[in-house]
């Protein structure tokens, strides 16, 4: 069993506050955070919903791959990327997921069939339950 912690340091209320962010791992330290960032766009910093984007599509890409490698058609590359949507007062909406990859000896309707098994085996996208996670898949052809 592995656990892993984040650690975010906060000043000041909501709206004027402000925080930075970290992992204990020490890959990333000392992101900043605030609200303005999170509920307009606006602003130089990340966001709870950015940060859940990344791990949705890192934690998507190993359920991918290792998929395909049990399919026996393992994946010379894959782009992989989420967006997480944010609605202040109501919460995080959707997640959607895209993947663009190179796996040579698969037709794209068997793409699109292991890619959707892995979205919903994929442990990220089971704690989103309650969340739409959607996605769109595309293989390159030879």
């Amino acid at each position: 069993m592995i656990t892993s912690k984040a650690t975010t340091q906060w000043q000041g209320g909501l709206s004027d506050g402000k925080g930075r962010t970290g992992a204990e791992s020490g890959v990333f330290s000392d992101l900043p955070v605030d609200w303005r960032q999170r509920s307009t766009g606006e602003g130089a910093s990340t966001t709870p919903e950015e940060l859940l984007a990344a791990a949705h599509s890192s934690c998507f890409a190993m359920a991918l791959s290792h998929a395909l490698e049990q399919n026996g058609t393992p994946p010379v590359e894959m782009r992989t990327d989420a967006r997480v949507q944010f609605v202040p007062g109501e919460g995080i909406t959707w997640s959607m997921l895209t993947v663009h990859a190179h796996v040579p000896g698969l037709d794209p309707l068997a793409f699109s069939e292991i890619a959707e098994k892995a979205k919903d085996e994929c442990p990220m996208s089971q704690a989103l339950a309650g969340t739409e996670v959607s996605l769109e898949s595309a293989t390159l052809q030879e």
